[in-house]
């Protein structure tokens, strides 16, 4: 079911396989759905949970009416349309991962998406990017800033950097200078 209320939607989304292709096919197909996007820096992270190549991340901001289920289903076939296997391990290579991660402050179960995803405060590519494009919005469970929740992080050993990326000409991120 739509709802005639837009609400603001947080997505995460990652690649280890054709990385640069598979993100910048990922931001065209979300930008036809949705429009204008709210892009965080593109980050690279070593692979957690296996041993595979470095993912490249980033989250995404939209705004939309459609439900959850109808997000979920357009998130999963632009992963199918950029050939997303689903026959392998949970954790494992891929084309492309879309998650919604936040859908308003909406909480719970809501069409098979649990809300806020988990993810958001247990792994650095995920916490990261959203910190960097909406560092005072809150969680929706503990309420609390995503910069606030990010300085006690406790995923600090993850290793991740920011990369160049570019998007239709659009400066998306830069290389950490240390």
């Amino acid at each position: 079911m739509t709802s005639s209320v837009s609400q603001r939607v947080y997505l995460s989304v990652g690649s280890n396989i054709d990385r640069e292709k598979n993100i910048l096919a990922c931001l065209d197909a979300l930008a036809h759905h949705f429009g204008e996007l709210i892009i965080s820096p593109v980050y690279e992270s070593e692979s957690v949970g296996f041993t595979g190549d470095s993912f490249y991340n980033l989250v995404v901001g939209i705004d939309s009416a459609l439900s959850v289920g109808e997000l979920a289903v357009i998130m999963r076939d632009i992963e199918t349309a950029n050939k997303r296997s689903r026959a392998g391990p949970k954790f494992g290579p891929r084309t492309l991962d879309i998650d919604i991660l936040t859908y308003g402050d909406v909480t719970g179960v809501v069409d098979g998406v649990t809300l806020p995803r988990d993810e958001v405060t247990e792994n650095a590519f995920v916490l990261l990017p959203l910190v960097d494009i909406a560092p005072h919005e809150k969680h929706p469970v503990s309420c609390t800033a995503y910069s606030d929740i990010a300085k006690s992080f406790a995923g600090r050993e993850q290793k991740l950097w920011r990369i160049d990326f570019s998007w239709q000409g659009r400066t998306i991120s830069r290389k950490n200078k240390n």
